[in-house]
């Protein structure tokens, strides 16, 4: 039996050439017929990786000091002449091996350059790179200057406590340079100006903190500007205010697609002989995947495949990484003879980011969590929290949440049409979860992280957990308001509060009052 697994590994050596070719396959000029038979579904593809890589300038700021007798000539740290600069810099090349080692996301470490001069910092700041990260040894006259100047530029600063040489940032940086982080210095924030370096930007000794925020930075860039299909045109629950505050406050490019031109590519497609069998060839190799259980009519998945390759096509055409569908609860149901259910979650299960509704309230955390957790993401309905337990339920949840391996699922009907397919996924029990909650499209998110406790079969929507939330769970009885989650297997409410704050966002973790 096949286990249906990819590693890490797998994962991590798509590279940036890889991601344009699984992306747009044989190209956005390419027919349905010759993308099926040349880039035909497939659930054995690691899943495809369509962010742009952060570019990262590492940066190491020290000071030149010749001996002097009978005063003091030097500050802390032994990093004060070129020799121990020429050490550090080995250390440093080691520290970045480790950090590009241990990415689970695509990222480019520049060269390291050495500063001694307030010229030399305003040189790099001419660079093209996302980031800078800062080893701030000593001088720390050149710390600001070296700092990202650019608005939307950001900057982790790592000092040495224990992991080598004492630096001197380890002793001087604090409110003499940087800002003390407040949500009223947040609050400023915005796509367009990062804000400056706080205290929450700086690191002492432990990579792994340089990490996750690298990551939280990767999911930054690639929410801003990013696109998205729009079957069916956008809209927001419950706040007509979504699309609008998606494209302003987030840059985002929302390619509205009217159903007539849906209706002209399914007419096509069911008119092709070839792409029929082709479907039903695939409609019998996903329910020979392990644990895959058979409750709707056959003809319904194979009719799903359709609208699979319309809507990979569109994907390929505009260069987007992302689609949603408006009346996928109605119109689009007629028109195919099947729901969207099972589209939307093979295409998350590639890699893309697919979600029913067209609902532009959720739409940018589902983004920001997807390229964060580097993991496919489930955009769910939530429930009234009672002693600490909420259930989460859609009809298009992906299989492979964890990013490789395919979950139990029952292939039932769409619940609320009785119609169609749609996939009620089993989650393991025990498994962590983070989640996001946006407050309509006010600019505040809420964070949630809990655990899979049960995989309950309500009349609600076919894929349904019962999660258990860590934290004050009671703080979400007032949050509680219809709207959708975007929820990620593992925990990233760390990165995903980092980004949001730098974009102006309230962020409000109610699972740990230190993120």
């Amino acid at each position: 039996m096949v286990d249906y697994c990819m590693n890490r590994r797998q994962f991590t050596a798509l590279t940036t050439a890889g991601v344009a070719g699984n992306l747009l396959g044989t190209g956005a000029s390419a027919t349905l017929a010759e993308v099926a038979a040349t880039d035909p579904w497939d659930p054995d593809k690691p899943l495809i990786v369509t962010g742009r890589p952060l570019r990262v300038q590492p940066i190491l700021t020290h000071a030149l000091y010749e001996p002097k007798e009978k005063t003091s000539w030097r500050s802390w740290s032994e990093i004060i002449n070129e020799p121990a600069a020429e050490k550090e810099m080995q250390r440093i090349a080691g520290d970045l091996r480790d950090l590009s080692a241990k990415a689970d996301f695509p990222m480019e470490l520049l060269p390291t350059a050495k500063v001694t001069t307030a010229d030399q910092a305003a040189n790099i700041q001419r660079g093209e790179f996302d980031a800078i990260l800062l080893f701030a040894a000593t001088n720390g006259k050149l710390f600001q200057p070296c700092c990202a100047a650019a608005p939307q530029r950001d900057t982790v600063v790592f000092v040495r406590h224990k992991s080598g040489p004492t630096y001197y940032g380890y002793e001087c940086i604090g409110v003499r340079y940087f800002q003390v982080p407040t949500p009223e210095l947040w609050r400023k924030n915005s796509v367009d100006n990062h804000g400056p370096v706080t205290l929450d930007d700086v690191v002492v000794d432990d990579l792994e903190d340089v990490l996750w925020r690298l990551r939280a930075l990767y999911g930054l860039k690639n929410l801003v500007g990013q696109r998205i299909i729009a079957l069916g045109g956008a809209q927001g629950k419950y706040d007509s205010t979504a699309p609008d505050v998606a494209r302003r406050r987030f840059q985002i490019k929302i390619i509205e697609i009217p159903y007539e031109e849906f209706a002209a590519r399914l007419q096509s497609v069911h008119s092709d002989t070839q792409l029929q069998k082709r479907f039903a060839a695939w409609t019998d190799q996903y329910l020979a995947l392990p644990h895959t259980q058979l409750e709707t009519g056959k003809h319904f998945i194979q009719n799903a495949f359709a609208l699979y390759m319309i809507f990979r096509q569109w994907l390929r055409e505009h260069e987007a990484p992302a689609i949603t569908i408006n009346a996928c609860m109605g119109t689009i149901i007629s028109m195919s003879e099947t729901t969207a259910c099972m589209p939307l979650s093979w295409l998350n299960d590639e890699g893309s980011i697919a979600l029913c509704e067209s609902d532009f309230v959720i739409v940018p955390a589902a983004i920001l969590l997807r390229y964060i957790s580097g993991k496919p993401v489930f955009m769910h309905n939530s429930t009234f929290p009672h002693q600490g337990i909420v259930t989460c339920a859609h009809c298009t949840a992906p299989r492979r949440m964890d990013g490789s391996r395919y979950e139990p699922a029952r292939i039932m009907t769409h619940y609320e049409s009785d119609f169609g397919a749609a996939p009620k996924i089993e989650m393991p029990i025990g498994q962590q979860v983070s989640a996001i909650s946006p407050e309509f499209a006010s600019g505040r998110w809420v964070g949630i992280k809990a655990t899979v406790q049960d995989n309950p079969c309500h009349a609600i929507c076919r894929s349904q957990q019962d999660i258990l939330i860590q934290g004050d769970w009671k703080r979400l009885v007032p949050e509680t308001r219809d709207s959708h989650w975007i929820m990620a297997y593992g925990d990233y409410l760390r990165e995903a509060g980092y980004a949001a704050r730098k974009l102006g966002l309230v962020w409000d973790n109610i699972s740990d009052t230190n993120g």
